[in-house]
């Protein structure tokens, strides 16, 4: 709408939509609003990364009490295999099967079995202890299996002499037996000292088995 004004030209007035002309009503709410919705926005993520944490500590709290719970049972486990094998080991270590050989065993064994089953001499040589290999495989954990030969010559009034030789000498540890030969000796008209005669030579070789302790690593076993 035009307006005359006496002292210049007529100015055009020009009338302000009501929601702009009326927005000073309004502020207030609407500063309410926006502070209102920065705030809730603010929260929501907040509490979105707080979710986010809490489930992170869940999950490795469950990592944790199932790493625990796995040890738990590897103990378990490990007592009933003690519980298990314990009286077994503790005999092999009695026997010297276990540990580092004991050589002065074998040699007492083998003079007390001649003197107690009245044997002809026997002579004897043990190389230097070496591993030992078998077939198959055998789980022996911290342990290695050696072995130490013998060589076992013996004069026989019968076979059985050599039979029960072995069996008696099986009660002072583990060996296996490599080879073993019989040979029939001539009689001879002339008994030797003591009226017995040999009608048998016998060469055996045998393997004495230990189970030493492995060698550390930066150094050897004690």
């Amino acid at each position: 709408m035009d307006a005359l004004n006496s002292n210049g030209p007529a100015v055009t007035r020009i009338r302000l939509p009501y929601w702009i002309r009326d927005f000073a009503l309004v502020r207030p709410a609407v500063l309410t609003f926006a502070a209102t919705a920065c705030l809730s926005v603010g929260a929501i993520t907040a509490s979105y990364w707080q979710l986010d944490d809490a489930r992170q500590e869940e999950r490795r709290a469950l990592e944790t009490r199932e790493a625990a719970r796995r040890s738990f049972l590897y103990a378990e486990s490990e007592k009933q295999e003690i519980r298990a094998y314990q009286p077994l080991f503790l005999e092999l270590r009695r026997r010297h099967i276990v540990g580092a050989e004991n050589r002065l065993d074998w040699v007492e064994a083998i003079r007390q079995i001649q003197e107690g089953r009245h044997l002809l001499p026997v002579t004897y040589e043990i190389e230097p202890q070496q591993p030992y290999k078998l077939e198959g495989r055998l789980a022996t954990a911290d342990y290695q299996l050696r072995g130490s030969r013998m060589t076992l010559h013996m004069d026989l009034l019968h076979e059985m002499d050599l039979f029960n030789f072995l069996d008696d000498l099986r009660q002072k540890g583990v060996f296996t037996v490599q080879q073993c030969a019989l040979r029939r000796i001539p009689v001879t008209s002339a008994a030797p000292a003591g009226g017995r005669n040999a009608t048998l030579s016998s060469d055996c070789t045998l393997n004495w088995l230990t189970l030493t302790p492995m060698p550390r690593r930066g150094g050897s076993s004690r």
